[in-house]
């Protein structure tokens, strides 16, 4: 797994599981190009906010992402900032493909998404430790 991170007040390591599903489950990601592209700038942007990709990878109409990120960034926003990029640019670059599979609307993703946090030690594990304690 990773290694853990430190800051002025905090020792930490989070990592989680995000998966984005193409709207309908349209299989957008058979096109290498598109895979690549949106590979591309998922990275920009994970970059630009501080968060690190360990793992990416995409299925015909989903996408895998194994993150790390710092205990300030919200999640929420984050997801919602990422989508947002993503689908503003592979439409720029890919408008007249996606009218033929959207018609009206200028999407790409659900709307909703998966998370998880992944951990280093399993739950009996965690709870033995803190019923331990004192």
């Amino acid at each position: 797994m990773g290694n853990w991170k430190s800051a002025s007040h905090n020792k930490y390591l989070l990592q989680y599981h995000l998966i984005f599903v193409c709207k309908y489950r349209k299989k957008l990601l058979v096109s290498q190009q598109i895979e690549y592209d949106v590979k591309v700038l998922s990275t920009e942007i994970y970059e630009k906010h501080g968060v690190s990709i360990k793992y990416m990878e995409v299925d015909k109409d989903h996408i895998h992402y194994m993150i790390e990120t710092r205990p300030s960034i919200n999640l929420s926003d984050f997801v919602r900032t990422m989508k947002s990029y993503v689908t503003y640019h592979i439409w720029k670059k890919y408008s007249a493909y996606l009218h033929k599979c959207f018609w009206k609307e200028k999407t790409f993703f659900t709307d909703g998404y998966f998370i998880c946090s992944v951990g280093n030690v399993s739950e009996k594990t965690l709870k033995e430790y803190i019923e331990n304690q004192g």
